[in-house]
């Protein structure tokens, strides 16, 4: 048994990892409450934004906290295709689970089957990407942790949907937005501490890319865009916003149309 390294980039992996896991979460699970307010097409385009939120949440914080992970004795490559695939995995696996919760009829039973679907593409992406992992041995797991880790994935992903729906305002955002990135990053470690490496004789070049010469690239992008687009739903009016903005305007409207059929004080009277 290999010895495994976890905490290798100091704390900073373990933090940054956990809050790209909110700001994805976060983003996503506004979103999905956007996307309940509205319908048709507009419905759809923020579902899948959610999808595309969390899913690319998850990836990044899974990545950022492989940053700090090493093996004694092997040097680490990854899988190019597989890391991108784990990627899209994840954003389709976490849709169908968000799209169950926004055409859902019973909000009950859509929340357990989102919460189900979210989780296990959190779970999905993480496994996918472990298969992506390139080093000189073999990789086993131990299969009660790895259950223990899909279930705190499930758990965790349904309550924060609930808190999502559940609990307005800001407060509710925030707290489903930890709750989240709490889930993804216990399901991370814990799905890590079920890792058995065994290292083998051999010394051959490893295929695939380092971690800094890909992966972190790339979670870079993807973090300025959950940033980005964090910012516009912040800033963005809400349905009832827009539709409170709409009625005023068209009561002002109505007002001035009406004062422009009065006779004005100052003008001669017919006759």
């Amino acid at each position: 048994m290999a010895h495994l390294h976890h905490f290798g980039a100091g704390w900073i992996s373990p933090v940054l990892a956990y809050a790209m896991a909110c700001v994805g979460s976060a983003l996503g699970l506004r979103c999905t409450v956007r996307a309940l307010a509205t319908e048709g097409r507009s419905r759809r385009n923020w579902l899948l934004t959610a999808s595309a939120a969390i899913g690319s949440g998850i990836w990044t914080m899974h990545f950022i906290a492989m940053l700090g992970f090493g093996v004694a004795g092997s040097a680490i490559r990854y899988d190019v295709p597989l890391t991108l695939l784990s990627l899209l995995v994840a954003m389709a696996v976490v849709g169908a689970g968000v799209f169950t919760v926004g055409y859902g009829r019973s909000r009950t039973r859509s929340l357990l089957l989102g919460g189900l679907g979210t989780g296990i593409g959190v779970g999905a992406m993480h496994y996918l990407g472990m298969a992506a992992l390139r080093l000189n041995g073999s990789v086993g797991y131990d299969l009660p942790l790895v259950v223990l880790s899909l279930a705190i994935a499930v758990v965790a992903a349904t309550a924060a949907l609930w808190a999502a729906l559940a609990v307005r305002g800001t407060a509710g955002a925030v707290i489903a937005s930890l709750v989240m990135g709490a889930a993804v990053s216990s399901m991370h470690y814990t799905g890590m501490a079920a890792v058995r490496i065994t290292i083998g004789p051999t010394r051959a070049v490893l295929d695939g890319a380092t971690a800094m010469d890909f992966v972190f690239p790339l979670a870079v992008v993807l973090g300025s865009f959950l940033f980005l687009a964090s910012a516009f739903v912040a800033l963005s009016p809400t349905t009832r916003q827009a539709t409170r903005a709409t009625t005023l305007a068209g009561a002002m409207g109505a007002a001035g149309g009406a004062g422009a059929g009065l006779p004005s004080a100052a003008s001669p009277s017919a006759g």
